[in-house]
Parts: C-alpha cells; sequence; structure tokens
C-alpha cells in the first residue's frame, strides 16, 4: 500500500514538469515542423498554429527541419500559414527539402530565415502510379497538375520566372544558404533569435 503510494508520489513531479514545459512552449510562440511530412504533423502543426492565432495576433516561428513527404500534407499547414492572422515567420534549420520547401515558402518573402548551415531541396511532386490503365493515366494527369501549381508557387515565392523554376527543379535542386538567397527562397540567414526583430 505504502509502495504505491511512493510510486504514485514519484510520478506526479514528473507529470507537473511536462506540463510546465508544454505550457512554457506554448507562451513561447514557436512551432516545429521536424521529420516525415505526413497528415498526423500537418494536423498537429495546424492545431497549434490555430491556438496561438487564437490566442493573440503577436507573431509565431515555425522551425522546419524536413525531408519533405506527403505534399497535401505540406499543402494544409502552407495555406493555414496564409490563412491566420499572425504573422508567422519561418525559420529553415537542417534542411528543407520537397514538402518542407513547401512549407517554408507559406511565410512572406520577408519572413523566411534559416540558419547557417541549413540545406533547401526543391523537385517535381513525386508520386507511384499503380493500378488499371484509366486509374494510372488519371494519376498521371493528376501529377502533371500538381508539377504545374508548383511551377507557379514557387515563381511567385522567390520571384524566378516560371520557365527557370521548371528547368530547375526537374532534377533535384539543392541549394545552399547563400544559393537560397540569392535564389530568392530565403529573406535572410540569420545565426542569432535576436536577428528575427519584432
Amino acid at each position: 500500500m505504502s509502495d504505491t503510494m511512493l510510486d504514485d508520489t514519484s510520478q506526479a513531479p514528473e507529470k507537473s514538469s511536462d506540463g510546465r514545459i508544454d505550457a512554457l512552449f506554448f507562451k513561447s510562440r514557436n512551432v516545429i515542423i521536424a521529420g516525415e511530412i505526413n497528415d498526423k504533423l500537418a494536423q498537429r502543426t495546424v492545431t497549434h498554429l490555430l491556438a496561438l492565432a487564437e490566442e493573440s495576433d503577436d507573431p509565431i516561428n515555425v522551425y522546419i527541419s524536413s525531408p519533405g513527404g506527403h505534399v497535401e500534407s505540406g499543402d494544409m499547414v502552407h495555406d493555414v500559414i496564409k490563412f491566420i492572422r499572425p504573422k508567422v515567420r519561418t525559420i529553415g534549420s537542417g534542411w528543407v527539402a520537397s514538402a518542407g520547401a513547401l512549407i517554408f515558402v507559406g511565410a512572406a518573402s520577408e519572413n523566411r530565415y534559416c540558419l547557417p548551415n541549413t540545406r533547401f531541396l526543391l523537385h517535381q511532386p513525386r508520386g507511384g502510379i499503380g493500378g488499371q490503365a484509366t486509374d494510372m493515366m488519371i494519376q498521371a494527369e493528376q501529377i502533371r497538375i500538381m508539377t504545374e501549381r508548383f511551377y507557379t508557387l514557387f515563381a511567385t515565392a522567390t520571384g524566378q520566372t516560371r520557365e527557370k523554376i521548371e528547368a530547375d527543379i526537374g532534377r533535384d535542386f539543392w541549394l545552399t544558404t547563400q544559393e537560397a538567397l540569392d535564389y530568392g527562397l530565403v529573406g535572410k540567414v540569420i545565426s542569432s533569435v535576436d536577428e528575427l526583430g519584432a
């Protein structure tokens, strides 16, 4: 009986500590997107963004380090970044690839930052095609439509021509921080949180 009570008591501080960390993190108005972009990550991220937007109009910082993943999940986060009232600043770290780059450019160009050692990867949407011949034709057409949308989206986000985007992302297109800055993908390379501004 006493052992059980001791066990319960020993667990309480840990739970309380976790709660304080979560509350402190929420108060910081930071959102972290790390790992593969999928529906669960998108739902969690959008829930966090909407909750922060409901709390106040103060800026939100979204830190991204991702190899990419599901395009439509990336679209969901990208669109909500534009949809909510607070200014959203995206900060790349590690690598920002594919659907991760799609989320990254959801922020306005002046609100897109990266840390000094970030790498970026842009490429056309990819997807497996299978099933009956008619289904494969439908899937191929959907990939074509998505690819055309990517050309326009990244041209608008970077200031590059649509033709240049099409030529560049026909294959894997890697950029260093300086190359991403020159390309218009990144607004500013920073090494300190103080450089984010107000």
